[in-house]
C-alpha cells in the first residue's frame, strides 16, 4: 500500500478498527483485479494524507474478507463507506472524484 496512513482491514480486525474507532473511518472495499479500484487507489492515498488527524482510512479486500463484505451488502466495487461512532454515515459506489469523497468526509469531521 502506498500510504502508511491506511489500515489493512479484515474480518477479524474490522470491529476493533472501525466500529470501535473514536474517530470517523473511511473504508474502501476493493479487489486487486478491479480496474476502477486501482484507479481510485491514489485518490484514497491522498485522502488518507489530507485527513490524517481527522479520519482513519482502511481498505478491505473483498476476495479475502467475504464475511465483512456480506455484512455491509457490498455488491459492486469499489464501494466506500464512511463510519462514525460505529454507524454507516455515507456510502459511495464506484470510482468517484476526490471532491465527492471529501464532501462526504466533511460531514463527519
Amino acid at each position: 500500500m502506498a500510504s502508511e496512513a491506511i489500515v489493512e482491514l479484515n474480518d477479524a480486525s474490522f470491529d476493533s478498527e472501525v466500529i470501535s474507532s473514536d474517530k470517523p473511518v473511511l473504508v474502501d472495499f476493493w479487489a486487486p483485479w478491479c480496474g476502477p479500484c486501482k484507479a481510485l487507489g491514489p485518490v484514497i492515498d491522498e485522502i488518507s494524507n489530507d485527513f490524517v488527524d481527522k479520519v482513519k482510512v482502511g481498505k478491505v479486500n473483498v476476495d479475502e474478507n467475504p464475511e465483512i463484505s456480506m455484512k455491509f451488502g457490498i455488491r459492486s466495487i469499489p464501494t466506500l463507506i464512511v463510519f462514525k461512532n460505529g454507524e454507516v454515515q455515507e456510502q459511495i459506489i464506484g470510482a468517484v472524484p476526490k471532491s465527492e469523497i471529501e464532501k462526504a468526509l466533511q460531514k463527519v469531521v
